[in-house]
């Protein structure tokens, strides 16, 4: 008699607790925003994510399993097509009721236009935003000698427009931190308006992400504050958002994107650039071959790093734009203070 009226007891118990409301099926495209996602979800569901690994969504090809998961999800979460250009026409294709969000919409996003040229020019800390975002001047890239390797150029900007396009805006806008908090706030809105029953955790995640982000630009500005002078020249422009948060100083790209290999008088550029401002750093990736960053050094004192934009070395998780994040600030400071 006593086990079966404590069984009917639990039971009793068991039936009165709220249950936890499950979660929407939310895939996301890249492991930076698909951190800040996990971030909102903790406690709640798991999002599903697309580029895995070493991957770069630059090069990415989509695999069967992850067009049946898009297929099965309710919302999907991209930066946009200036970014993820394989999931354009997957996104399209996609049936049902299924939500697709562009984080480089999301409201209070600061949006930087693309540069041309492999050498930038230096910053001026008074530009003016426009309503659109910060728009850099780019640098003129006729020069004298410029008709010998002219052809080669073209190639290059032509190429620079067909995979960007006029007009558009630099799409690695994670790198700011004040843009991972207008990204996390568009992310919570649609996460409570597909999931009402567990709106209130998504709003209580938010909050600690919020005061995480906070806490990770404070720590970032101290980071890089002893080399903000000090130029530096990296693989790919990918750096402008965390270039323009915290004032450091790059120098110039080896090439405007990973899937296009630079001319001769890009590297001839790059090279002059780093002999003239005497940048002490070179940065590769992880993903992509680090031998053009050894052609643009030699005969220079400049020394090479890494930087990890797309967090290719690190594991999936809540924590790891801020990893990434914290990285990029320690890879720089690293290289640039040791440098001669």
């Amino acid at each position: 008699m006593k086990s079966t009226a404590a069984f009917l007891f639990a039971s009793t118990i068991l039936l009165s607790s709220p249950a936890f409301a499950e979660a929407p099926n939310v895939v996301v495209s890249i492991k930076p925003i698909h951190s800040l996602v996990a971030s909102i979800m903790q406690g709640v569901g798991e999002p599903s994510l697309i580029v895995e690994g070493a991957a770069s969504p630059h090069t990415y090809n989509m695999k069967p399993s992850n067009a049946a998961a898009l297929q099965a999800a309710k919302l999907v979460f991209w930066v946009g097509p200036g970014l993820e250009v394989f999931l354009e026409k997957p996104l399209e294709a996609l049936g049902g009721d299924a939500k697709v969000v562009e984080l480089s919409e999301a409201p209070g996003i600061e949006k930087l236009k693309f540069r041309e040229g492999g050498a930038f020019e230096p910053h001026d800390d008074g530009d003016e935003h426009g309503e659109e975002g910060h728009e850099h001047s780019a640098e003129d890239a006729s020069h004298e000698g410029h008709d010998a390797d002219a052809h080669g150029a073209a190639a290059e900007t032509a190429e620079h427009h067909h995979e960007h396009g006029e007009g558009e805006f630099d799409m690695h806008m994670w790198l700011d931190p004040m843009n991972a908090k207008a990204m996390a706030s568009e992310i919570e809105r649609t996460l409570a308006e597909a999931d009402p029953a567990n709106a209130a955790a998504y709003q209580a995640n938010l909050q600690k992400l919020n005061q995480r982000l906070d806490a990770l630009d404070k720590g970032l500005s101290e980071t890089v504050a002893p080399i903000k002078n000090k130029p530096f020249v990296v693989f790919h422009d990918a750096y402008q958002y965390f270039e323009h948060r915290y004032k450091v100083r790059v120098a110039g790209s080896i090439t405007v994107s990973p899937e296009v290999l630079p001319g001769a008088e890009r590297l001839s550029e790059i090279h002059a650039k780093i002999e003239d401002l005497g940048a002490t750093c070179v940065f590769a990736e992880p993903q992509f071959e680090p031998k053009l960053v050894n052609v643009v050094i030699e005969g220079t004192p400049a020394k090479s790093g890494t930087l990890d934009p797309e967090a290719a070395t690190l594991e999936a998780s809540p924590d790891l734009y801020f990893q990434l994040m914290e990285n990029i600030g320690a890879s720089l400071k690293d290289c640039l203070s040791s440098a001669s």
